[in-house]
């Protein structure tokens, strides 16, 4: 019987590509979806790559066959970090991305894993309503990026050693957060750190480059990183790491489609940000059972020790990204208004 390990581990090794719909001969518009993570089925596997292929899906369903879609997962398309880039200039159409993966370029954009600023899931979901989501919206659309479906994502921390749980924990440890103020938290700490994404954490930890990495519940298990951890701490109770990881398109792409295929795409987005929620929250629960049956030593956040983090987050990152840009400083005023 195959379980939902067994179809992780197989979509690895798949071919890249899922073409949904009615195919390309028939279709008036095709869309190419890339993203990092592992490819599965519509049903199994990573609830990202699934939430890709039920938007594909559903695209063809309501538009008669005129839009279909191609899914690449594994960054099989185009790399990880180079995808919000080719968005922006067209060259890709969708992608669901770590939105802090294109800090580099755009600073503001790590305003999607501020540590401490977004607790809970009720919290980061009702951007989209408040001020700073029609800000951020408004931002990443002058930059060329649209927001299609909203999904946020709890995390914990893997480590080949002894836990990180308390800040005082990651002194002398290198370790992986997902994003520049992240990495600051961390230093400040006393932590080393090392900048990859998601999917390069396992050949990171495997080699000793890395002793822990945070990322979500859901990459915590799809890239299998309880066979490299010892210890995991969960973000499922309670987290200072949420990460923005939505489904987003090129404008440019987006604004050459006719009204009904954009009323189509927006519709289906919105609609699966319960998909997301659900797929996040399920994995926050199944991630610790994961790492328990490995063996791993299993721990977990409570308000106080998330009230510490975000102490140390409040001093150095948050002031650090506000001092960047008027527009950062606007975003994070906003952002903090919500978690009031």
């Amino acid at each position: 019987m195959l379980t939902r390990r067994h179809i992780l581990a197989g979509a690895l090794a798949a071919p890249a590509v899922l073409r949904m719909g009615l195919g390309t001969a028939h279709a008036a518009t095709t869309l190419k979806i890339s993203h990092q993570f592992p490819g599965g089925t519509i049903d199994k596997g990573d609830f990202r790559d699934r939430l890709c292929r039920t938007f594909s899906a559903e695209v063809a369903k309501r538009s008669g066959g005129e839009i279909a879609a191609e899914v690449y997962p594994n960054s099989s398309l185009i790399k990880t970090n180079a995808q919000f880039s080719a968005m922006r200039k067209g060259a890709l159409d969708i992608s669901l991305y770590p939105m802090p993966y294109a800090g580099g370029e755009v600073p503001e954009t790590n305003i999607g894993l501020m540590p401490g600023l977004v607790t809970t899931y009720d919290q980061g979901l009702r951007w989209k309503k408040e001020p700073v989501g029609k800000a951020l919206s408004d931002f990443l659309a002058d930059k060329g990026i649209l927001l299609l479906t909203w999904v946020w994502q709890a995390g914990g921390v893997a480590s080949r050693s002894k836990p990180i749980v308390a800040p005082e924990d990651a002194k002398g440890m290198k370790v992986r957060g997902g994003s520049r103020e992240m990495d600051m938290v961390l230093q400040t700490a006393g932590a080393a750190v090392l900048s990859v994404p998601s999917n390069e954490l396992y050949a990171a930890m495997q080699t000793g480059a890395c002793d822990a990495g945070i990322t979500s519940s859901t990459s915590l298990i799809s890239f299998r990183l309880e066979e490299v951890a010892k210890s995991l701490t969960s973000g499922a109770g309670a987290s200072y790491w949420f990460m923005l990881e939505p489904l987003m398109m090129s404008k440019a792409i987006f604004d050459k489609l006719p009204k009904n295929q954009q009323d189509i795409i927006l519709t289906v987005g919105a609609e699966l940000e319960a998909f997301g929620r659900k797929g996040a929250q399920d994995d926050d629960v199944e991630v610790a059972k994961v790492y328990e049956k490995a063996g791993a030593k299993i721990s977990v956040l409570d308000a106080a020790t998330v009230g510490k983090w975000r102490d140390i987050a409040r001093d150095t990152a948050w002031k650090d990204y506000s001092a960047k840009t008027a527009t950062a400083a606007n975003l994070l005023k906003l952002a903090s208004d919500v978690s009031a």
